[in-house]
């Protein structure tokens, strides 16, 4: 397993949609495992394969809360195929965006249908963090980053920070 660099914004790779993942090959369980070491170093509750700069629609998720104990996720090719009229707002962060949070309102509850790494399909329900998490990681998925659910204002202050900050870091 490897911690993996992640794309930072304003990279335009997290802009770009994910392919669907086809078959499960030894590469994808390796992405996956890659991504698990990289979520828990961060640490984070959810990744998306696009950032660490994979296009493929991978998700980890884990949002298990109690100290050491840790419940890993697997969506491949995720699809929200129903999303309660019930809103929560939920205060937002990425790992592609360090140190900023934003109050986005999404679906309270999912229901998102899955494979796993044995290529099984499976669907749940999801509602609280969970549900949170998986849209999220969902819009990574398609090119959707959580400052898009925000105010343009604040978006784009948003960007102009991190983009003095990567001119800054290339310079």
């Amino acid at each position: 397993m490897t911690i993996r660099p992640l794309v930072i914004l304003p990279d335009p790779v997290l802009r770009r949609i994910s392919d669907p993942v086809g078959p499960i090959t030894g590469e994808i369980r390796t992405l996956v495992a890659d991504m698990f070491e990289t979520m828990y170093d961060a640490p984070g509750v959810g990744l998306a394969a696009i950032q660490v700069g994979v296009a493929k629609r991978v998700v980890t998720i884990d949002t298990s809360k109690e100290e050491g104990v840790r419940k890993p996720q697997v969506f491949i090719d995720p699809e929200i195929v129903w999303s309660s009229e019930e809103k929560r707002v939920y205060d937002e962060g990425c790992l592609s965006i360090p140190e900023y949070y934003g109050e986005v309102e999404r679906p309270d509850r999912v229901r998102v249908k899955f494979r796993d790494l044995d290529g099984k399909e499976h669907e749940i329900a999801a509602d609280g963090l969970l549900a949170t998490c998986i849209q999220h990681e969902i819009d990574h998925l398609n090119g959707v980053l959580f400052i898009d659910h925000l105010s343009k204002l604040k978006r784009d202050r948003v960007l102009k920070k991190f983009t003095k900050a990567a001119k800054r870091d290339a310079a």
